[in-house]
């Protein structure tokens, strides 16, 4: 969520759990800043890594590819979505906006860029789950409204999983944030995917193309 651009990984993990021996491979596509990227914290430790090897233990046959971008917001989200499709994803996780929010930028656009990555996304008929952010209180009433109302109403419209909150259940402790407050650590990570579970499972319940 930092105003600077790092390095964008993109990593596959090819292997899944026993059970799932012969099972066709389903990835998913996290697509987001550096809530998704990993800022701050060793690579195996961040939210896709994580959500990839819980999936796993529970007998997905699945591989979860991280497309987080530290800095980006849904302007820059929006210029790199179709060619980071070229990795023929069955699912997409969307996690943008937190970095629009800090910015101070119009809700109006933030939700435009949001709609246009959502219609790339119908058009391929891949299933989403569209991960929301909240404002800080200190933007004003109603940038915190029409904030959470914006993608509440995307998932209505698209007929996307819905998930609130990414950092639900990990601003509010200290001792699952980095220092600068905004970023999760390791073990705030382990939250995140934990609370997620539930939404995830019902995205790879979705028909795919």
């Amino acid at each position: 969520m930092l105003p600077i651009m790092a390095l964008f990984w993109l990593t596959v993990n090819i292997v899944c759990c026993p059970a799932d021996a012969g099972a066709e491979q389903k990835k998913i596509l996290v697509f987001g800043d550096s809530l998704v990227a990993g800022y701050g914290i060793p690579l195996e430790k961040a939210f896709p890594a994580q959500l990839e090897k819980k999936l796993q233990a529970l007998g997905y046959a699945v591989a979860v590819i991280n497309a987080g971008v530290s800095g980006d917001t849904t302007s820059g989200g929006l210029t790199r979505l179709e060619w980071t499709l070229a990795q023929k994803p069955d699912f997409v996780i969307l996690e943008l906006g937190a970095n629009d929010m800090l910015r101070a930028v119009d809700p109006a656009v933030t939700r435009e860029n949001l709609r246009k990555m959502l219609d790339i996304l119908k058009a391929k008929k891949i299933p989403v789950l569209l991960a929301g952010m909240k404002a800080t209180p200190n933007l004003g009433d109603e940038f915190v409204k029409s904030y959470a109302a914006m993608y509440k109403a995307l998932a209505k419209q698209y007929h996307a999983v819905y998930y609130p909150f990414f950092m639900e259940g990990v601003t509010t402790h200290a001792d699952l944030v980095q220092e600068d407050g905004l970023h999760p650590t390791a073990e705030g990570v382990v939250v995140v995917v934990d609370n997620m579970l539930p939404a995830v499972k019902k995205l790879l319940k979705q028909k795919t193309k």
